[in-house]
């Protein structure tokens, strides 16, 4: 069970069943056994779209379409994936964002798909941080970031939880230092999940 502003850092070797399980948690998919809780609702009763409004995954590889940073940042907007009462940002907010990720060198006009992957990975943070999820599910957020990203990552990741009150289950193949006072951690390995030690 993970409570608003906890944090779950699962790590583990590579093919353990890390993203698998994040893929479960939104459906992208189900489970072939047993069942998920969100609310306490099985997962199953929720319509997709629905439930992603609430639980958003991020993937490893960040997807951008060929168009600029804003239409990027604003995509799901566009595709009316952010619940009804959240508003698209207007670009005072985007640059603010852009900024604050350490990617005050990127225009909003700037081809998205021209970015390196480091800076792929934290527009796509931006992006998901934009809609308000109640659960964020983040899938090595970090991997391809150099120190000082990985830090202004970090920061933005316990500010979601601590500040904003958003349940996050992230997933390492190394243990993520962490200052939320609320983080439980597991280890993943073969598929089975235990409470790291």
């Amino acid at each position: 069970m993970l409570d608003a502003g906890e944090l779950a850092v699962i790590s583990g070797p590579s093919g353990s069943g890390k993203s698998t399980l994040l893929r479960l948690f939104n459906r992208l998919l189900d489970p072939g056994k047993g069942e998920i809780l969100y609310n306490g609702r099985p997962l199953a009763g929720y319509g997709v779209v629905e439930l992603r409004r609430d639980i958003y995954y991020l993937q490893q590889a960040p997807v951008m379409i060929q168009k600029t940073v804003r239409d990027n940042l604003l995509l799901p907007f566009r595709f009316r994936a952010a619940k009804k009462d959240t508003l698209p940002p207007d670009d005072e907010k985007l640059l603010k964002l852009l900024e604050r990720f350490k990617l005050s060198g990127v225009t909003l006009e700037d081809d998205a798909t021209r970015m390196s992957i480091g800076q792929k990975q934290r527009l796509a943070f931006i992006r998901a941080m934009l809609l308000a999820p109640q659960v964020m599910l983040l899938d090595e957020p970090m991997s391809s970031l150099d120190p000082v990203s990985r830090a202004v990552v970090r920061e933005n990741v316990e500010r979601m939880a601590t500040g904003e009150g958003t349940a996050i289950i992230l997933v390492m193949h190394y243990n993520f230092a962490s200052s939320v006072a609320r983080t439980r951690r597991y280890h993943m390995e073969n598929g089975v999940i235990s409470d790291s030690q």
